[in-house]
C-alpha cells in the first residue's frame, strides 16, 4: 500500500491517537494545549496531501484515495473510505480550523483542560470520519459519535447555568432524527444487501432499490430530516441559538452546517435523486424564509452570540437554497459557500471569543467606543464582516452570486419570487452586521469598555486570525482553484435523468425507417446511443423524417 491508499486513515485516526495520549498524560500547565496543538497541526499537514495529489481531470465521477476492505462479513460492512472534490475540501477545512480552535482555547479553558482537549480531538475524529466514509454503517458510526463530545463540551464548558439545558436540547434535536436515519439505513440494507454508497448510487440510478415508491419516499424523508436538523434548515433550528450561545469558541466553530449539508449532497441526492427533486420546491422556499427570518431576528438581538447564531441560520439557509435549485450555478455556489462560511463564520466566532475574554460580556449595550483602543481587532472585525455580507473580491460574494444566479435559473415553481425574497436577506445581513460594528466599536464608551483597560490582539490571536483573512481574499479572487474540483460534484448532481430513465418500466420503441419516422427530432445521437445501452429501445439510429414522435 502506498501513501495515497492509507492517507485517509491516517487523517482520521491521528486525532484519535492524540486524544488517547493526552488522556494518559498529567494535566499540568499548558501540557494539554501544546499536545492538542501538535496533534491538530500534524493532522492539518496530513490533509494537505489530498489537494496536492488530487487529479481533478482523472477524478470526475469517482472517488480518490480509496481504501476499501472487508470489515464485518454479516451484515456486509466494509471499511470503505474515499473523497471527491467536495469531501476533500471539507477534510482540509476541518483540519485547518482545528489548530485555530486550540489557539482560541489557550487561555479561555482554565479548568478541566484534559477533558476539553480530549473531547475536542474526538470531535475532530467524528467529523473527519463523516467526510470520508463511503459505507453507510461506518458513516452512521461517525455521525453518532459526533453527538457525544459536542454535547459534553456544551454541558461542561458552557458560559452560563443554562449550558445543561442547551446541551440536552442539542442532543435531543440531533438524536431523535438520527434514530429515524438508522431505520432508513437498515431498510436500504434489507432491500439491497449492501451499505456501500457507490453501489447504492448505482442501484438508485437504475431504479433497482425498491419498486415501492411510498417506502422510498419515507426513507428519503428519514435521511433528509436527520440532515436538515443538523444544518439546521428553518424551522428546525430550535437548538441553534442556545447551543451557539453556550458552546466554547473552539466547539462553536464546527457546530453548525458542514456535516448536515455534506450529508444532503452526498447521501440524499445520490441515493434518492427523484425524491430530492420532488421536495426541492419546499426546500427552496424554506431556504429563502430562513434567510429573511434569520436576518430579521438578528437585527433585534443585543447579545453578540445570539446575533451570530441567527446570522449562521441565514447563511446556512442561503446554502440550502442554492443546492436545492439543482442547477450547476446554484450547486457550485452552495458548495462553495459551505467552505466560505467555515472560514468567515469561524473568524467571527474567534473574534467574539477574544472580545469576551477581555470584557466578559457579549452584550452590545455594555460595549462601544473600542475602535480607537483596539485598532487590530476592529480591522479584523471589519474585514470579517465585509466577507460575511458578500463584498466583491471577498469569498462570500462568489458563492452568494452563484446561488442567486442558480435560483433564478431553477425550474422550480415560483423560483423568481424566492430569488427576489432571498436577495432581501443580503441587504438585511449587511444592516445587522454593520450595525453591530457601529455599536461595539464606535460611539461613546460603554460601561464595561470604560472600566477595563484596553488590550489589543496579541501574537497568538493574530496567528489564529490572519490565515483566515488571507483565505477570505484568496478565495474571492482565485475561486477557480477550488471550483475546478467542486464543479464535478455540481455537474453530477444537476444532471437531469432522461424520460426513459425516470420511467424505467416503460419500454421505448424507436422505429428508424424513413417511411414511418417515429423519432423525436430533439433527441441527440448521444442520447439515443445512451438509451440503446440500457436495453430500453430497439435501435439508436434516428430516422431522417422531420416530424416524428417518440413512443
Amino acid at each position: 500500500m502506498n501513501f495515497d491508499h492509507s492517507i485517509l486513515s491516517l487523517i482520521v485516526f491521528c486525532p484519535l491517537v492524540g486524544a488517547v495520549v493526552l488522556a494518559l498524560l498529567p494535566d499540568r500547565g499548558k501540557t494539554m494545549a501544546f499536545g492538542a496543538l501538535t496533534v491538530t497541526v500534524l493532522t492539518f499537514l496530513l490533509t494537505l496531501h489530498l489537494p496536492s495529489h488530487y487529479a481533478a481531470a482523472e477524478s470526475v465521477g469517482s472517488f480518490r484515495f480509496v481504501q476499501d476492505s472487508a470489515w464485518i462479513p454479516a451484515p456486509a460492512i466494509r471499511y470503505h473510505l474515499g473523497v471527491d472534490g467536495l469531501g476533500m475540501w471539507l477534510v482540509v477545512l476541518t483540519g485547518f480550523l482545528a489548530p485555530l480552535g486550540v489557539l482560541a482555547s489557550w487561555n479561555a479553558i482554565a479548568e478541566r483542560r484534559k477533558t476539553f482537549y480530549v473531547l475536542f480531538l474526538l470531535q475532530q475524529v467524528a467529523m473527519l470520519g463523516i467526510f470520508v466514509a463511503l459505507d453507510l454503517f461506518l458513516y452512521y458510526a461517525f455521525w453518532e459519535l459526533s453527538l457525544v463530545p459536542m454535547t459534553i463540551l456544551i454541558a461542561t464548558f458552557g458560559r452560563t447555568k443554562a449550558r445543561r439545558t442547551a446541551a440536552i436540547k442539542y442532543f435531543v434535536y440531533a438524536f431523535v432524527p438520527s434514530a429515524l436515519l438508522l431505520v432508513g439505513i437498515l431498510w436500504l440494507y434489507a432491500k439491497t444487501g449492501t451499505f456501500d454508497l457507490p453501489r447504492l448510487t448505482g442501484l438508485a440510478a437504475a431504479h433497482h432499490i425498491s419498486g415501492n415508491t411510498a417506502a422510498l419516499w419515507l426513507c428519503s424523508l428519514a435521511f433528509l430530516l436527520a440532515f436538515a436538523v443538523k444544518v439546521p434548515v428553518f424551522p428546525l433550528h430550535g437548538w441553534l441559538r442556545d447551543s451557539i450561545a453556550e458552546a466554547p469558541t473552539a466547539a462553536v466553530m464546527v457546530l453548525a452546517g458542514k456535516t448536515g449539508l455534506y450529508s444532503i449532497l452526498r447521501f440524499s441526492f445520490a441515493i434518492f435523486p427523484e425524491q430530492s427533486h420532488r421536495i426541492a420546491p419546499l426546500m427552496i422556499a424554506l431556504g429563502a424564509l430562513g434567510i429573511v427570518y434569520g436576518s430579521l431576528i438578528a437585527i433585534t438581538r443585543k447579545d453578540l452570540k445570539e446575533l451570530a447564531a441567527y446570522s449562521t441560520l441565514g447563511h446556512l439557509s442561503f446554502i440550502t437554497l442554492g443546492i436545492f435549485t439543482f442547477t450547476i450555478a446554484g450547486l457550485d455556489g452552495g458548495i462553495y459557500q459551505i467552505l466560505n462560511h467555515g472560514i468567515s463564520g469561524g473568524a467571527l466566532f474567534l473574534l467574539l471569543g477574544f472580545l469576551y475574554e477581555r470584557y466578559g460580556t457579549y452584550d452590545m449595550r455594555d460595549l462601544g467606543g473600542l475602535a480607537a483602543r483596539l485598532p487590530w481587532m476592529i480591522t479584523l472585525y471589519v474585514i470579517t464582516t465585509l466577507s460575511l455580507i458578500g463584498l466583491p473580491i471577498l469569498n462570500s460574494f462568489v458563492g452568494e452570486f452563484l446561488v442567486l444566479a442558480g435560483t433564478m435559473q431553477s425550474t422550480s415553481e415560483h423560483h423568481v419570487f424566492w430569488t427576489v425574497f432571498a436577495t432581501t436577506g443580503v441587504i438585511l445581513s449587511a444592516a445587522y452586521m454593520l450595525w453591530m460594528i457601529q455599536r461595539v466599536f464606535y460611539g461613546h464608551l460603554g460601561v464595561v469598555s470604560q472600566e477595563i483597560a484596553p488590550h489589543d490582539l496579541n501574537g497568538r490571536e493574530q496567528l489564529a486570525l490572519w490565515p483566515m483573512v488571507a483565505l477570505m481574499l484568496l478565495m474571492g479572487v482565485a475561486s477557480p482553484y477550488w471550483m475546478h474540483t467542486l464543479d464535478a460534484n455540481a455537474v453530477k448532481i444537476a444532471t437531469v435523468p432522461s424520460p426513459a430513465e425516470q420511467h424505467p418500466h416503460e419500454r421505448v420503441e424507436i422505429r428508424t425507417t424513413a417511411s414511418t419516422g417515429f423519432v423525436d427530432p430533439q433527441l441527440s445521437q448521444e442520447a439515443l446511443r445512451a438509451l440503446a445501452t440500457t436495453g430500453k429501445i430497439k435501435s439508436s439510429q434516428p430516422a431522417p423524417a422531420p416530424e416524428g414522435r417518440l413512443y
